[in-house]
């Protein structure tokens, strides 16, 4: 592998957090108690989230009384993220290209796109595999990634974003097959450049994964209502899948 990768940099930076500190938090928990009904997770169940980031997704899990691990590539997603662990959620440093565990989760979660970082599409597959094979038979995998044609679609070009006295400047395109994002922007004197790469994945493409993994889908959703996936109007798909 890369000594370097974009993505080892740019999310173990503190530039990552500040550009994005204003997700909707309210969102996600919405998104989390609607699935939380649609797959009848039930207390006390083990969940994965890998990758985790700074552990958001884990915690509400966790709060909602069960059993959560959260993995990330990321020491310092780990650090911060640990903060809430306890006897019910933990947090550990972990590449996704790597098996972690076997039969072990009920329920694994890859969520807000999370997936597709990779050069090489054999570590897509060996993410894909990893994913699967830390569910028990029968577990079920939810995947949140971006509606592809849809981002395609209405790709900006430049875009200024202020975040505490720094102006991120960000353009994004389509190149070789990957959406990319670069980031520019000046802090106490010095220029940084960082970009993220995510793979244009389409539906088509999941599923040549899912069958190398030995998944079945089961559901695809449009957004975070969980309402009918469209092609040309969803914001997301989201796969709820089953292991064979």
């Amino acid at each position: 592998m890369p000594d370097k990768e974009w993505f080892s940099e740019w999310f173990d930076s503190p530039y990552y957090h500040l550009l994005y500190k204003n997700r909707d938090d309210k969102e996600a928990e919405l998104f989390i108690d609607n699935l939380i009904t649609l797959l009848h997770i039930k207390q006390g169940q083990k969940i994965l989230d890998l990758p985790c980031g700074k552990g958001r997704h884990s915690v509400y899990f966790n709060k909602k009384g069960f059993n959560v691990t959260g993995l990330d590539l990321s020491p310092h997603n780990i650090q911060y993220a640990s903060q809430f662990a306890n006897n019910t959620l933990r947090f550990s440093v972990h590449d996704m290209r790597i098996p972690y565990a076997t039969g072990e989760f009920d329920y694994v979660v890859n969520l807000f796109t999370s997936f597709g970082y990779f050069e090489n599409e054999e570590e897509n597959i060996s993410s894909m595999k990893t994913l699967a094979q830390a569910l028990k038979p029968g577990g079920i995998l939810t995947i949140d990634f971006m509606n592809t044609p849809e981002v395609i679609k209405d790709l900006q070009g430049e875009q200024l974003q202020p975040r505490d006295g720094i102006d991120f400047c960000i353009h994004r395109k389509l190149e070789n097959g990957f959406v990319i994002k670069d980031i520019l922007f000046e802090d106490k004197g010095h220029k940084y450049h960082f970009e993220e790469k995510v793979k244009a994945m389409t539906k088509a493409d999941f599923m040549a994964l899912f069958e190398r993994a030995d998944l079945q889908l089961k559901q695809v959703f449009g957004n975070y209502r969980l309402e009918p996936y469209n092609e040309e109007t969803s914001d997301r798909m989201i796969f709820i899948l089953a292991k064979n």
